[in-house]
């Protein structure tokens, strides 16, 4: 959020987990994807939106100003900030059943390990929040999901208080800064099932759809059509 108001003498709004954590982790499956051998088969777009807090102004300019067209963009994965808990079992995925990215997302999740699940807050409504909504509401099938619940060494409790803490002391705070208690390991977990999902829907035969009774299925039929 840059320089806001200070609090315990501090003015730095550094957003080192919410969002700095997700920016670098884009940026290393860029950087993944530019060292292949062999190229994707279609065009991979990285996008780093702005303003989601204050309405997802940069996603919704984007979806409005599309570099492609909706009808020709396969699907959307969404990160925002990754967590600093470890390694992970649980892969959460906000918005359950919406689209087969999920199924997408559960077959490379098991290959580590991990378990699906829904949000465990659905009544927050955090499937229309960030910046995948942007891409939903013009038919484009999105993802967002990340390692929320369960630490694989230190149990649901244990992410449970780390999360209850970070949101007490440093969410939109100056104290979002980068500590020396935080473990990558998730991070790169959940870089590396992006990563794989965008591997394959780079190819060029794969199709995503959106599940029905999905409220955006019938959006992405019309685009399809024009």
């Amino acid at each position: 959020l840059g320089i806001g108001q200070e609090i315990d003498g501090d003015s730095i709004y550094n957003g080192a987990h919410d969002n700095a954590s997700g920016t670098a982790t884009l940026l290393a499956i860029a950087e993944a994807f530019a060292k292949l051998d062999k190229k994707p088969e279609r065009t991979v777009v990285f996008l780093f939106v702005t303003a989601e807090e204050q309405g997802l102004l940069g996603s919704a300019y984007y979806a409005a100003n599309p570099i492609f067209p909706p009808q020709e963009t396969i699907a959307n994965i969404n990160m925002d900030g990754l967590g600093y808990y470890g390694l992970m079992k649980d892969l959460t995925i906000i918005g359950y059943g919406q689209s087969e990215l999920d199924d997408l997302a559960e077959s490379i999740a098991k290959k580590q390990g991990r378990y699906i699940m829904p949000d465990t807050e659905p009544g927050k409504g955090y499937f229309f929040r960030s910046d995948h909504f942007s891409f939903a509401k013009v038919g484009i099938p999105a993802i967002f999901a990340s390692g929320t619940y369960e630490s694989m060494q230190k149990g649901v409790e244990y992410v449970s208080q780390k999360k209850a803490e970070f949101n007490r002391t440093s969410y939109h705070k100056p104290a979002d800064e980068i500590d020396e208690s935080w473990s990558f390991d998730g991070m790169q977990q959940d870089g590396q099932l992006f990563f794989e999902m965008g591997i394959e829907l780079s190819k060029e035969n794969k199709e995503v759809r959106w599940k029905d009774g999905s409220e955006f299925k019938s959006i992405r039929a019309k685009s399809l059509r024009n």
